[in-house]
């Protein structure tokens, strides 16, 4: 007998993040019942008692929970873990909360060496420049540029995106320093690179990548105490959460124009049309598309399918991110709105 999976996934779909042999493998494997788009509570009252597995983020309090016997993994597709379930009944009651976002992590590292390039290089400016015929020549063409090579270079937060983008770094330079409370400072030291205080990163560091997940302890972190710190003709390339960014004082700092960044997430999406933010020089903008990326939602149908089949067997998950105990109920990711 199959075991059964509840399909929710919103806002992605299974054809999103299933490649078609692997959703007909899904299939052949398991019984899928999918979840509505409204009326979902009572459709979880009436069927999470017969899931083994649900693919998705919907609420779960501990009263749909107990009614879950069978249920051994929460599979989160939107990739991020959200206050919307009782995640310590999960954790007593041998029920897997696990997350598909290690798929972003290398779409989002590469992309990120490719705006720290271009802002050092000034690639995408020189670019408009020959586009609207104004392109300067040669040493012309670079007075204001620099090499990645040797620059002191900051990491706020060493978790999927901080793992995946250190090693595209290091040919570049050793001098790599990490700022992660949740890393005790020997594992950073282990892998090579130096730990260092918030304050040390935004002060001392060239180029500074904001690699954080957002939590309850670090929301609108990066103020204007922080930002006035940034030493001129430095980079700040913001890739994680927009919210630990008090994006005011970030305005604020930009238009001194001393300093350059990429900035990949806002705190609202789309941004405005009219958002002044829009007209700064010296920023390099990307609509929240740094790991959106159709190679890297099927891989996360993929580990999906993959951590199932382990979780079938009675093995523990491998492939998707796990929700840690003592973590978890610190996060406080905003749900995507956009694929």
């Amino acid at each position: 007998m199959k075991h059964i999976a509840i399909v929710d996934p919103y806002p992605r779909t299974m054809d999103l993040i299933f490649s078609k042999s692997k959703l007909n493998d899904l299939k052949k494997t398991y019984s899928l019942i999918f979840a509505p788009k409204k009326n979902k509570n009572n459709f979880y009252k009436n069927n999470i008692h017969k899931a083994r597995f649900i693919i998705g983020q919907p609420n779960l309090p501990k009263s749909l929970l107990i009614k879950a016997k069978k249920l051994k993994a929460v599979i989160n597709v939107e990739s991020n873990f959200v206050d919307n379930m009782d995640y310590n009944y999960c954790f007593n009651n041998g029920i897997h909360v696990i997350a598909t976002s290690p798929v972003f992590a290398k779409p989002v590292a590469e992309i990120a060496l490719g705006f720290t390039l271009s802002l050092l290089r000034n690639i995408h400016g020189a670019n408009q420049d020959f586009m609207n015929k104004k392109e300067k020549y040669g040493l012309d063409g670079n007075l204001k540029s620099s090499l990645l090579s040797n620059k002191v270079i900051g990491l706020m937060g060493y978790g999927d995106l901080g793992k995946a983008l250190a090693p595209l770094l290091v040919p570049f330079s050793k001098k790599i320093n990490v700022y992660d409370p949740w890393i005790p400072n020997k594992e950073i030291i282990k892998q090579g690179f130096k730990p260092i205080s918030l304050k040390q990163l935004f002060s001392k560091c060239e180029v500074i990548y904001v690699l954080a997940a957002i939590t309850t302890e670090n929301k609108a972190i990066i103020n204007k105490n922080l930002l006035n710190l940034i030493k001129s003709k430095s980079l700040f390339i913001l890739m994680s959460r927009a919210a630990v960014v008090n994006f005011d004082d970030l305005k604020k700092r930009l238009k001194k124009g001393d300093i350059y960044a990429a900035i990949d997430v806002f705190p609202e999406e789309p941004v405005k049309k009219n958002d002044p933010i829009r007209k700064l020089k010296n920023v390099l903008f990307s609509a929240h598309r740094a790991g959106a990326l159709d190679q890297a939602f099927k891989e996360m149908g993929d580990i999906v399918f993959e951590d199932m089949k382990l979780i079938s067997k009675n093995d523990a998950p491998r492939f998707c991110k796990k929700a840690q105990k003592k973590t978890v109920h610190l996060l406080r990711s905003k749900p995507v709105a956009i694929n």
